[in-house]
């Protein structure tokens, strides 16, 4: 799902970044690439910390008024954590005055998770469930986890079970995902695993090799 993260932000980086004239065009790639690095990191450090409950939040309001509406995203520490360290990148990095920084991450972030929610809770979209966004953060350990419960007995669980619990949306009273906490953490330990194998700007490799 990284390519079609990688793509989404570049389609919302043609005001912000693309036409302004205040980014180098030979630059534009690069800071669409760092803005990629940003947003999947930050979703998978959030579940690597344990902090699933706040990514299912922060998926799960949607619609007007939701979390989706760009003043909210503002207010959010997951988005705000993003804003602050794709701004410390493109003045550290890119040589980019700080308040254009600034104007530059304000702008394309909170556009760039809302689409995301948008298309996440588009059930015509299945590129963009939550479920894939999980599994692709985890490394495969979302799936592995609803085969386990599967295999346990609990026939017919999956992923939209968990984001159930966490929504109070669930029909039984939490019977459906019983060892919630363990779940998380095997999630969690995922998305570490991930973090260890993609250290050292692996994960930025792979999403330098959209651009070629």
């Amino acid at each position: 799902m990284l390519k079609e993260l990688f793509d989404l932000i570049k389609e919302n980086a043609a005001g912000p970044v693309i036409n302004n004239p205040q980014v180098p065009n030979e630059q534009n790639d690069a800071v669409v690439a760092e803005a990629t690095n940003t947003v999947a990191s930050g979703l998978r450090n959030m579940v690597a910390g344990g902090g699933l409950q706040s990514i299912i939040s922060l998926f799960n309001n949607s619609g007007q008024g939701g979390q989706n509406n760009i003043q909210n995203l503002l207010s959010n520490p997951i988005v705000n954590m993003m804003i602050g360290h794709f701004t410390g990148k493109l003045t550290n990095k890119f040589n980019i005055g700080s308040n254009e920084a600034s104007s530059v991450a304000n702008n394309l972030i909170p556009s760039v998770i809302s689409n995301l929610i948008n298309k996440t809770n588009d059930p015509g979209n299945s590129t963009f469930s939550i479920e894939n966004l999980l599994n692709s953060i985890t490394g495969g350990q979302s799936e592995q986890v609803v085969q386990e419960q599967q295999q346990s007995g609990n026939t017919g669980f999956n992923l939209q079970d968990i984001i159930s619990q966490f929504s109070g949306n669930s029909q039984n009273g939490g019977g459906s995902c019983g060892g919630l906490m363990d779940i998380v953490s095997k999630l969690a330990g995922g998305a570490q695993a991930q973090q260890q194998k993609n250290g050292g700007g692996g994960l930025m490799d792979l999403i330098q090799g959209f651009m070629k």
